[in-house]
């Protein structure tokens, strides 16, 4: 009863704070609008959407290769004091009009140091409170509060914040997420016992302990690949709302709570697709995606995109907790935090390369020629994957009942 209780504490911490990331979600693109002077919009939004990951990356790649050995639980806490001091001050400033854009870089530069490996901490010490059975619903339940708040919650209330009191009050909504979800882990996570899990000597690196599973691996550089080629929708979806649809910053939250209303229902089913086949199931989940930037290219109302995008978080939902449980039904507790960490930044540092890619292609391709070159690469993708991931596992290698 004790382990529920503290299971459900940190779940609610992760659910607020990541509905107040959702927020900054529809903000920061307005926001960089606002400011971005000579710099081009889609570059502008490009650099901004990319700052959080840069130094975040730096430091998980560390413990992820087994050269820094911080407990889950203080990584957790030194990222939710960090973020909510950080956006504060962004949003104090932006509030009284004296936010710039090298100012806004910097602070999403600095103020998320910690946060992939915060993230990764949120899933270890979850999913480690739920124990080996509650592993595959835990993980689930993750994916369902990023869904519901990330793409649904957050964004909506987001587009409300920026229309009716402006893009700056949406940084202390994250800030105080933040400081929420440093509440509830102070009092549902021990320090005694995360500490001492945490600060065990690790028998290899994260590397080491993936290439030992080789579908483990491959199935790494595969998601990096799909999130790499999904980064483009995040600098265009601003541009084509405005552009293509002809809507504003709540056309926008909307956008992005369809895709998180589907999201959401696509999550709540990953309890129920734990008994089938889980590789083609992954492999399946790349190709439909694909179709959905390719159809949002081609409609040009809202109420369309919106359908489209919904169906797109339906499909896209289960990927993620299905490929942490796979991964994580195959390591040793000691393995778990170098590896986690190591295929959360393995997967994650697609994200500001998308990015950074992303703003000087939707410079030249526009919005809606962006969005059809996302899905026709993700299509080509489709084989690579299929070959990765469904290629037959060589004797020796440890398997799961997932697999």
């Amino acid at each position: 009863m004790l382990r529920d209780r503290r299971v459900a504490g940190l779940l609610l911490g992760d659910l607020l704070a990541n509905a107040g990331t959702g927020m900054i979600i529809v903000a920061m693109p307005v926001q960089t609008l606002a400011l971005h002077g000579p710099v081009p919009n889609a570059v502008a939004i490009g650099l901004v959407e990319a700052a959080p990951f840069v130094l975040s990356t730096v430091l998980a790649l560390a413990i992820g290769l087994g050269r820094v050995r911080v407990p889950p639980r203080t990584l957790l806490l030194a990222d939710c004091v960090l973020r909510s001091l950080t956006f504060a001050a962004l949003g104090a400033l932006a509030v009284t009009g004296r936010l710039t854009l090298p100012v806004l870089i910097a602070g999403l530069l600095f103020g998320a140091t910690f946060r992939l490996a915060g993230s990764s901490s949120r899933r270890l010490l979850a999913t480690s409170a739920a124990g080996e059975d509650g592993r595959f619903p835990v993980n689930g339940l993750l994916g369902l509060n990023t869904t519901f708040a990330l793409y649904i919650a957050g964004p909506v209330l987001g587009g409300l914040v920026v229309a009716t009191a402006g893009a700056g009050y949406a940084l202390f909504c994250d800030a105080a997420g933040a400081l929420i979800l440093l509440g509830a882990t102070l009092s549902s996570v021990p320090r005694a016992a995360a500490d001492r899990d945490a600060l065990r000597e690790p028998p290899a690196s994260g590397w080491r302990i993936l290439r030992r599973r080789p579908v483990a691996a491959r199935l790494l550089v595969v998601e990096f690949f799909f999130n790499f080629l999904y980064m483009p929708i995040e600098v265009a979806l601003p541009l084509y709302v405005s552009g293509t649809l002809h809507a504003g910053a709540s056309g926008l939250g909307l956008l992005w709570g369809a895709l998180g209303a589907g999201a959401f229902l696509g999550s709540a089913m990953v309890n129920q697709l734990r008994h089938l086949p889980q590789r083609p199931l992954l492999v399946a989940i790349i190709g439909l995606w694909a179709l959905c930037p390719i159809a949002l290219a081609a409609v040009g109302d809202l109420t369309a995109a919106l359908v489209v995008f919904g169906l797109g978080g339906l499909v896209y939902a289960p990927f993620t907790p299905v490929a942490y449980s796979f991964l994580q039904s195959g390591l040793a507790p000691a393995e778990q935090q170098q590896v986690v960490t190591l295929w959360t930044t393995g997967s994650t540092v697609a994200a500001p390369l998308g990015l950074a890619l992303g703003g000087p292609l939707i410079e030249l391709a526009g919005s809606t020629g962006g969005l059809v070159l996302s899905g026709v690469l993700t299509l080509l993708l489709l084989p690579i994957a299929a070959r990765a991931v469904l290629e037959r596992t060589p004797k020796g290698e440890p398997t799961c009942a997932s697999a």
